[in-house]
């Protein structure tokens, strides 16, 4: 887990319990809405116990999206075969990209830091850091890894994970963002993907030997 969430938590028996109770508030409320008062309330708490797990409110609201995130990249990378063809591990990938940006934790997060993030800028890059950084981090990771193996080549690592990153959210993001979710099917999602990794690899992959 991130070391910016780590700091300051202490875990106990109702840990995980006032970890869901926050999750519901931040995600209704809002980071600067959400009322330790009503987080306590919603997690079956009190507040002593609250603070005694959790110094203030943006270490709580840090844990929460540390651990939301690193989950899903965590269940991504223990489905990783290493038989697998470079456009299956792509397609993988991409799939929980989009999977958890259509998710509703993702969708609200999103949001609330895209609203709240100009007053707590602090919160933002934590929330980078331990979400859409991790991600692209333990893509570089891959990356790498199948150059290495020669099945890709790929000078710009970084460029390259985050180029495959917004691919898979194209025609998608923004109808997320603006509420237009009717739209984002699943079908379009399996289009979005498939079409991230046909021109990742029409850039990247080793071309046949003669």
């Amino acid at each position: 887990m991130a070391e910016a969430a780590e700091q300051g938590v202490r875990r106990g028996r109702k840990f995980d319990q006032v970890l869901e109770g926050a999750r519901t508030i931040f995600l209704r409320d809002g980071f600067d809405g959400a009322s330790v008062d009503d987080i306590a309330r919603e997690a079956g708490v009190s507040k002593a116990t609250l603070y005694a797990y959790f110094p203030d409110k943006q270490v709580l609201f840090r844990e929460i999206c540390a651990q939301e995130c690193l989950l899903q990249v965590d269940d991504v990378e223990a489905k990783i075969d290493p038989s697998m063809t470079v456009e299956a591990m792509l397609t993988l990938a991409g799939e929980r990209i989009a999977g958890f940006m259509m998710s509703d934790f993702g969708q609200n997060a999103f949001r609330l830091i895209s609203g709240e993030g100009a007053r707590f800028p602090e919160l933002a890059r934590d929330f980078y850091r331990n979400g859409p950084g991790l991600i692209h981090d333990r893509l570089v990771h891959h990356l790498h890894h199948l150059v290495q193996n020669g099945a890709l080549q790929v000078d710009d690592l970084d460029l390259a994970a985050e180029q495959f990153i917004q691919l898979c959210k194209a025609s998608l993001w923004e109808k997320l963002l603006f509420r237009m979710d009717h739209q984002v099917t699943e079908d379009r999602v399996r289009r979005s993907v498939r079409g991230a990794v046909e021109m990742f690899m029409a850039r990247y992959a080793v071309p046949p030997k003669a």
